[in-house]
């Protein structure tokens, strides 16, 4: 319980989607929320590929988190990175510019998120950015588009643009499909006409996964869909293989039969695994809690930190239930916990009911006019699952003018086959690939 001397205060550490629901459901409480963030906006990750392949803006997928809750007078933003949180003394240690500040708190909500994960292979990262933040996406935007600006320039001095053309997608979830699809079509539609020395729809573009199927948390049908889906535009689907090494040049991976082979490309995009946000670890080791493998902490059915009534945890940060590490995982979590801290501040006991997931569905959109997913329980593909998916999206976007925008930029293209945002930089395009590229080699094995 808070003392008399002040109101109840809340600390929310992360402004994704669980740390944001948490915020603003709390905006009739007797509480004063302090949200502290390593970046300045929320980021609508899920559209962070329509920001890499250049239909959207990164404006429009990450409003500032400040703007957001402007009118929440009981909320603040703090702009740090979480490096310490005292159980014992109840504060929270963030840094930022190498200056440290402490703020305390009487009710703690954990929403710190998950970052990409290479299993291991750490200097992958430097070949293959992932698709966790605007910078990655900004990155993959110069990579992308630089690469054909690369394969003109190599084409007009007689030089071979192969492995320029190409570019690999490692994953074949929600993500990977997404932005092999979105790489396709940028080729073959958007960018036709507009070179001399090349034709952009000869790139190569390949979805790499070790499983055996596309979509795999999707039922099996709906992922056989998106397969054959992904094949007519033009993507070649490797399954059953796994990534064994990479470099500037391209991609080793083996096959389930123990062979190897190597893909000759300038462009790779990682969208294969997640890995929680060490601040899990963190509160592991001061509480004692049980982490999962992919460093997510094992909570109570309340989502409270065992031993700390006190503190939630939710979203990808969270293990309870297999839960899955999706959006409306963490909103539902944040929008729980705000409940209970609300509880709290009024001098009220909880209520004792566990957190309960109320699953709405999960989609893909795997191009113009395709999309697979299941919506509450119904299993939706084509023209109808791509509009479900377009509204959805829409919905959830956390500002009006953001809306707004999406709608003209999605029409722009979608109607018809321009994109706005296909502005990058020198910087952006050399994106540590040296200019110069060998003359690709012979084919390398592979499958679609």
């Amino acid at each position: 319980m808070s003392s008399p001397a002040h109101r109840h205060r809340v600390v929310v550490i992360g402004s994704g989607f669980g740390g944001l629901a948490a915020a603003r459901a709390l905006r009739r409480a007797p509480v004063d929320v302090t949200l502290v963030s390593r970046t300045t906006y929320h980021l609508f990750q899920p559209l962070l590929y329509q920001v890499a392949t250049g239909i959207l803006s990164e404006g429009e997928v990450a409003p500032p988190t400040r703007a957001v809750l402007r009118r929440q007078r009981n909320a603040g933003v703090l702009l740090g990175d979480v490096v310490d949180i005292d159980l014992d003394a109840r504060t929270v240690v963030s840094r930022v510019a190498g200056r440290e500040t402490t703020t305390a708190y009487d009710s703690l909500v954990v929403a710190a998120g998950s970052g990409q994960s290479y299993f291991g292979n750490h200097h992958f990262a430097d070949f293959a950015p992932g698709m966790k933040s605007v910078d990655d996406a900004l990155e993959l935007r110069g990579r992308i588009l630089g690469a054909f600006e690369r394969a003109e320039l190599a084409a007009s001095r007689g030089e071979d643009p192969t492995d320029l053309l190409t570019f690999v997608v490692v994953g074949a979830g929600p993500t990977g499909v997404e932005m092999a699809g979105q790489v396709a079509e940028l080729a073959r539609r958007t960018l036709a006409g507009e070179f001399r020395a090349v034709d952009p729809a000869a790139a190569r573009v390949v979805l790499l996964d070790g499983a055996d199927r596309v979509l795999p948390g999707l039922p099996e049908r709906l992922g056989a869909r998106a397969h054959r889906d992904l094949r007519r535009l033009g993507v070649e689907v490797v399954l059953g293989t796994v990534v064994v090494g990479m470099d500037a040049d391209g991609i080793d991976v083996r096959w389930a039969d123990g062979g190897t082979a190597r893909i000759d490309a300038a462009t790779k995009i990682w969208a294969a695994g997640v890995e929680a946000s060490p601040l899990g670890r963190l509160l592991a080791e001061r509480s004692g809690a049980a982490l999962d493998r992919q460093g997510r902490v094992a909570v109570e059915p309340d989502l409270t930190l065992p031993g700390h009534p006190e503190v939630h945890v939710v979203g990808d940060l969270a293990a309870l239930d297999g839960l899955p590490g999706v959006a409306q995982v963490a909103m539902q979590g944040g929008r729980y916990a705000a409940r209970a801290v609300a509880r709290r501040a009024e001098g009220r006991s909880p209520d004792g009911r566990a957190f309960r997931y109320r699953d709405k569905g999960t989609m893909a959109i795997v191009g113009r006019f395709r999309a697979v997913g299941v919506v509450a329980g119904v299993p939706v593909t084509g023209l109808l699952a791509w509009l479900l998916w377009l509204g959805l999206h829409l919905f959830y976007l956390t500002e009006f003018r953001n809306r707004v925008t999406a709608v003209f930029h999605w029409f722009v293209a979608f109607a018809g086959t321009g994109r706005a945002e296909r502005t990058t930089t020198e910087q952006q395009v050399v994106a540590r690939v040296a200019l110069s590229r060998p003359a690709a080699g012979p084919p390398s094995r592979h499958a679609g």
